[in-house]
């Protein structure tokens, strides 16, 4: 009898654990569509451009907007999770997503088609927010890891299938279908109402709506100084200040000051800031170079991002495992290798074949990958379960902010570089042109270094298990047997 009784509660156990894996499934195939969505319209700007008569500046709003609200809209449906149950907020978040999908399908005009953008935005920034979260509420940390690498598989897949698909969109049917892709999401609705567990609201409260919107627009601020002035800038740095001053005084703050008093969380914030900013240059430089220094033409700057984005696809599950098995700095610094590797490589042979780019590119989005898995992974064993929702929503946003500002400091060194001769730094490199973006992977290389050693200080330390917290675990255990 006594043998019977871990065997019942494996048993029970093993269908809560298949469920969940199938959450992982829906919530990897939703982050597909989501990372698509975002990436697809910026191969049809030029047509939207000339159809509207519009400067790319102008229609590159249908981008910069999707951006700026899905960075806002993660940190606040974080905040929701902590006090909704995610059934609630996914549901409404993936409704308002399609809503917006609808009007942008529909859309005569312009500003049709961007209200459509934006409304997209606002319900499609749920998938990020529960993309962290969902790992986090179901899936012990020593299985955490997996759980990740399946989020890291959608995000690949999408950076890869987008283009292609916006491509093909674009070339046989008029740009509006683009907004039909989304539409998708409604398949798996039902999905998520079914795996995701009933679970008890948190405190309802009043919701600190005035801090949250000084949070938006210290962010929508900042992202807009990189490419418009030191004006912008200063103004978010006062939008920042009121923020800060109105959530040490709120008595329920859009984002509890203690949550930064934690040093490992913040450092964590620091480092995917970071990551983000260094290695969204992988996916935002990489077309730029192809066109400018290897001359290729869009069809074939799309196949030589293929391998790299379904790489990283492929071996995102292996971190994820790897990161459960030999812990995450092993992940970390696995990952930091292959990134130092690619960023040097692509600095000394900027002018060579696009087939030796292509493969750099190979090791610089497994390793981006696997970084992200390792940074996560370790951000989340930092949090209370109280702080989750939040804790992980503004984990989120810092990554859109760092590639929000990573992108537009990018536009701008390309573009100094394509008006004046920069002589280049790394001393193999012996290529006539393209010396800027040898010099900017020389810099990302760098970085790498900076992010390795602060990964170290911060997470890389041996892992000390309290006396309370080891009563606990066997308590725990005793539980889950006499159950």
């Amino acid at each position: 009898m006594i043998n019977a009784m871990p065997n019942s509660a494996a048993a029970s156990a093993q269908p809560q654990q298949t469920g969940h894996h199938k959450l992982m499934r829906v919530l990897m195939f939703t982050l597909t569509i989501s990372m698509m969505t975002g990436v697809m319209f910026n191969i049809a700007l030029p047509k939207i451009s000339e159809q509207f008569s519009l400067s790319l500046s102008q229609v590159s709003w249908l981008s910069s907007a999707y951006i700026l609200i899905y960075a806002i809209g993660s940190v606040t449906y974080g905040k929701l999770a902590d006090r909704y149950t995610l059934k609630s907020i996914v549901t409404f978040g993936l409704l308002v997503f399609a809503a917006g999908s609808l009007i942008g399908l529909t859309s005569q005009t312009f500003a049709m088609a961007l209200a459509g953008r934006c409304l997209q935005a606002a319900g499609a920034a749920v998938i990020p927010a529960i993309s962290m979260i969902i790992p986090m509420r179901y899936f012990a940390p020593e299985r955490r890891g997996a759980a990740l690498g399946m989020t890291a598989v959608g995000l690949a897949f999408g950076n890869a299938l987008g283009p292609v698909v916006a491509a093909l969109i674009v070339s046989t049917v008029h740009w509006r279908w683009l907004f039909a892709v989304p539409l998708l999401v409604l398949t798996v609705l039902p999905l998520y109402r079914k795996y995701l567990k009933e679970e008890q609201p948190g405190t309802a409260g009043t919701f600190d709506w005035l801090g949250g919107m000084l949070l938006a627009v210290t962010i929508a601020l900042l992202l807009m100084s990189v490419s418009n002035g030191l004006w912008l800038f200063l103004g978010a740095l006062l939008a920042l200040g009121l923020f800060i001053a109105r959530i040490s005084k709120a008595k329920e703050p859009f984002i509890a000051p203690k949550l930064f008093r934690n040093t490992k969380y913040t450092l964590g914030l620091t480092i995917s800031f970071l990551v983000n900013g260094t290695c969204c240059s992988l996916y935002v430089l990489s077309p730029l170079l192809l066109a400018d220094v290897q001359k290729l033409p869009s069809l074939w700057i799309g196949l030589m991002m293929v391998p790299a984005a379904a790489a990283a696809a492929i071996f995102g599950r292996k971190g994820g495992k790897l990161a459960d098995a030999k812990g995450n700095p092993f992940v970390a610094y696995l990952a930091a290798g292959l990134l130092l590797s690619c960023f040097i490589l692509l600095s000394t042979f900027t002018g060579g074949s696009p087939l030796l780019i292509a493969a750099f590119l190979i090791l610089g989005n497994v390793g981006q990958s696997f970084l992200v898995i390792a940074v996560s992974n370790s951000v989340s064993r930092t949090l209370q379960p109280e702080q989750a929702g939040v804790g992980m929503g503004m984990l989120a946003m810092v990554n859109f902010i760092a590639q929000g500002i990573a992108i537009g400091l990018y536009s701008k060194a390309v573009d100094l570089g394509s008006v004046s001769l920069i002589p280049g730094w790394n001393p193999l490199y012996h290529y006539a042109v393209g010396s800027i973006f040898s010099n900017i992977s020389l810099v990302l290389a760098a970085l790498q270094l900076v992010i390795l050693v602060v990964f170290f200080f911060t997470f890389g330390g041996r892992r000390r298990v309290s006396t309370a917290a080891k009563v606990a675990s066997v308590s725990g255990n005793l539980k889950e047997y006499l159950h």
